[in-house]
């Protein structure tokens, strides 16, 4: 079964920065998408947020 949510240590696999900037990442896309804070980010939402293409990051991911 794929992955539908990143978190931040995955944010910081894929961008090589720290954890820490992964869960302010997180906090910046939740803020622009209205999310609640308990609510989750996609991949998909972090890929438009960064421009990456999200097929990409889903593969870097596994």
């Amino acid at each position: 079964m794929k992955r539908l949510v990143i978190n931040a240590k995955d944010i910081a696999l894929i961008t090589g920065n720290s954890v820490r900037y992964g869960r302010d990442l997180i906090r910046e896309i939740k803020l622009k998408n209205h999310k609640k804070p308990w609510q989750r980010v996609s991949i998909t939402e972090f890929a438009e947020y960064m421009g990456l293409d999200s097929d990409e990051v889903r593969e870097n991911l596994q």
